[in-house]
């Protein structure tokens, strides 16, 4: 069980004269910054101190503060692997990447909805649309190979957008920006 801090101060004479509630604050506030798990700050701290006092006991100590600190960061590392050992044991299933079936229909009937916004466009916009969203063509290519004007192209595509974000469900945004 670690020492507590009023049992380290009772101690006349165990430990070097020390001034274990500045050492303690000072590992509470070092501690505090490598972890946001705040039940484990007290735990971490208390027994750096014990550990501390136990090594002061052996041999003089060089800086109480160098030890203090490497002590906690390694008790840090080991409550980070019991945590992360007792995760993967708890037998809990970590969260699927795939796409929940939910949102493949969902997609499913959101590109069945583009199709058909497609489908009903005239052709001129629905090939220049394709040729720039799908294909990556640039407007001036598109353009030239069509025998349209640039400014043609520009429109053909923006009310080309406008007629998928107005075929699309829910996009009220959308459907007012049109009109």
């Amino acid at each position: 069980m670690p020492a507590v801090l009023h049992q380290i101060e009772n101690r006349a004479g165990d430990a070097p004269a020390e001034d274990w509630r500045a050492i303690a604050a000072t590992l509470r506030r070092y501690v505090r910054g490598r972890t946001s798990r705040t039940d484990v700050v007290e735990d971490v701290v208390q027994e750096t101190l014990s550990r501390l006092v136990q090594q002061g006991r052996v041999q003089k100590l060089l800086s109480v503060y160098a030890l203090g600190f490497r002590i906690a960061a390694n008790l840090l590392i080991d409550h980070h692997r019991r945590d992360s050992r007792y995760v993967a044991e708890s037998g809990e299933e970590t969260a699927s990447l795939a796409p929940s079936p939910h949102r493949v229909l969902a997609g499913r009937q959101e590109v069945a909805i583009l199709k058909e916004a497609l489908a009903a466009m005239p052709p001129l916009r629905r090939d220049v649309l394709v040729r720039r969203r799908l294909h990556g063509q640039s407007c001036a290519a598109i353009a030239k190979e069509l025998g349209l004007s640039a400014k043609a192209v520009e429109k053909h595509i923006t009310r080309g957008l406008a007629n998928l974000h107005k075929a699309m469900p829910g996009d009220t945004a959308g459907r007012e920006a049109v009109r």
